[in-house]
């Protein structure tokens, strides 16, 4: 298995005195990616992207995220996707209630290749060798960008594309979420002090980050807890 997608419990990754660029996006995934990597030793500097996306309560999260779990620093980039459009988080398209089949339409088009991009871009300037990002292949299996062959093959680029890669060492992509199931990430925040309370995962969240209790995403994330065993302390919205 390349060493990016490596799962959550590993202990070969030892990151002590070592900088890593998180992507946080304010959601439970990168939460819980942000705490794996200052667990392991990592000193953080957490990056979100303004890309476009439905509304700003989860950047919002992020900062919250970036200060409670430890990073050094935390920058906010923006890269205008709703330009362009073609997803319901960029466009003037209904997000969804319900599963659908195939690449749903609250794919992104290339997100997470210009978000790891702009890390890698962030990460040489730091001295960083390693970028940790959230991506999922067990709840969102539909996203092409979410599994482990695009994080081995982006690993890839980074080392062919970069002068820390050809000639500094190279670098490593960690998603130690890949291959855990919702409940699992759950389990795994809550045992490295994460407050789920503070995260925003709704493709809907109003002003207040609170979030809509009916989206694809708050449905994954209310079975997580449920599966976890655990008590949702999501925000929600009146009903």
């Amino acid at each position: 298995m390349n060493q990016g997608t490596e799962g959550a419990g590993a202990t070969h990754q030892d990151g002590r005195g070592k900088r890593a660029v998180v992507l946080v996006s304010g959601g439970m995934d990168s939460a819980v990616v942000l705490a794996i990597a200052r667990a392991r030793g990592f000193e953080t500097y957490a990056l979100s992207v303004r890309y476009g996306q439905r509304h700003s309560a989860e950047l919002d999260a992020a900062a919250r995220n970036a200060a409670s779990l430890g990073a050094v620093a935390h920058k906010v980039v923006e890269v205008d996707l709703r330009s362009i459009g073609g997803s319901a988080l960029t466009a003037d398209i209904d997000v969804p209630e319900s599963p659908s089949e195939g690449i749903p339409v609250t794919y992104v088009p290339a997100r997470n290749t210009i978000m790891l991009s702009v890390a890698l871009g962030w990460a040489e300037v730091l001295g960083a060798r390693d970028l940790f990002c959230g991506v999922n292949a067990v709840d969102y299996s539909g996203y092409p960008d979410c599994r482990p062959e695009f994080i081995a093959a982006f690993e890839r680029l980074a080392n062919l594309a970069t002068k820390a890669g050809v000639e500094e060492g190279g670098l490593k992509v960690h998603a130690p979420l890949i291959a855990m199931s919702k409940a699992d990430i759950v389990v795994e925040g809550l045992r490295l002090g994460v407050d789920f309370a503070q995260t925003v995962s709704c493709y809907q969240a109003d002003a207040e980050g609170r979030a809509c209790g009916r989206c694809d995403a708050c449905r994954l994330r209310a079975e997580g807890f449920v599966k976890a065993g655990a008590p949702d302390t999501t925000r929600y919205q009146p009903r």
